[in-house]
């Protein structure tokens, strides 16, 4: 008879969420993504931000969270209030 395969390795959603956030990290740091999301008004760094905030308040990292987010949050307010909100920046 032939090797058994090996069973899969579990994983948690921790372990998930890590791969994910990586997987978009590598995503929004790949310039001709930045160059298609910057055609829409989206600015990368602050979408970076924006999801690491999301992941450390999913790690139950509430302060990271909070600053994150809050960065994020703030500077997307003041671009859209000043009028920069469609353009990229």
């Amino acid at each position: 008879m032939g090797e058994r395969a090996e069973p899969p390795l579990s994983s948690t959603p921790h372990d998930e969420l890590e791969r994910l956030f990586s997987e978009l990290e590598t995503l929004l740091k790949n310039p001709e993504a930045g160059a298609e999301f910057a055609k829409i008004g989206v600015n990368v760094s602050l979408a970076l931000a924006a999801a690491d905030g999301l992941y450390a308040y999913l790690r139950g990292e509430k302060a990271r969270a909070l600053l994150e987010l809050g960065t994020a949050t703030e500077e997307i307010a003041a671009r859209f209030a000043s009028g920069r909100g469609g353009t990229p920046s």
